[in-house]
């Protein structure tokens, strides 16, 4: 086991720190809501792909295996999901005080947005068939999603201490709208190879089905 660990480690950290829709959420959080009030996003983020790690382990990603259409709705719902989250990223004001109308995502939101961010679902799915890390499918499942929940907060603390970090250099206003709207795009950029997938599934089913 111990040599099988140490690379569902590495896989964890590289695509726990690596840019997605997380990280850029994260990123933009702690730019608008400082590290502190971040940090049940964090949470919710390392708690929500941990039990997303577990599902996919115990039987979820079978689901998928048998019901191919099912990745169909996922990606559709995802890509909705995640443009409504680049205009609300785009279209942010200046960073808030904590009395402001304006709130983080809360815990509960982070956790549940794992069930509609392609990059959790490719992490999941992967980290499941790649890595097997006790005889026992159901405890190989937990000792994976406990690997990257131990891995996955510090990695994505990054992100929004970075973004905490930032929040002195965009105080003009015409830089912050510069930022947010780079943050957007590069969350609709995330979405490229999810949107890619739909198209040729559009085109398929067209061929298929001319009249």
């Amino acid at each position: 086991m111990p040599c099988t660990l140490l690379p569902a480690l590495l896989f964890a950290l590289v695509t726990s720190v690596t840019p997605g829709p997380n990280n850029t959420m994260l990123l933009s959080s702690g730019i608008h809501f400082g590290f502190r009030r971040t940090l049940p996003h964090m949470a919710g983020i390392s708690c929500g792909f941990a039990i997303m790690v577990l599902a996919v382990g115990v039987g979820i990603g079978q689901l998928f295996k048998n019901v191919p259409v099912l990745y169909t709705v996922m990606d559709l719902l995802s890509v909705s999901y995640l443009l409504y989250l680049a205009w609300k990223i785009g279209t942010s004001g200046a960073p808030t005080t904590p009395d402001s109308t304006r709130r983080p995502m809360t815990w509960l939101q982070a956790a549940l947005f794992q069930w509609v961010n392609p990059k959790a679902w490719m992490m999941a799915l992967t980290g499941a068939t790649t890595f097997h890390l006790h005889a026992d499918p159901r405890l190989s499942a937990m000792l994976l999603a406990l690997a990257f929940g131990v891995v996955n907060f510090p990695s994505v603390g990054m992100w929004a201490a970075f973004g905490t970090a930032l929040r002195q250099a965009l105080t003009r206003p015409r830089i912050l709208a510069i930022f947010n709207w780079s943050m957007a795009a590069l969350l609709i950029a995330s979405m490229l190879p999810t949107l890619v997938s739909l198209a040729h599934l559009a085109r398929h089913t067209l061929s298929t089905n001319p009249g």
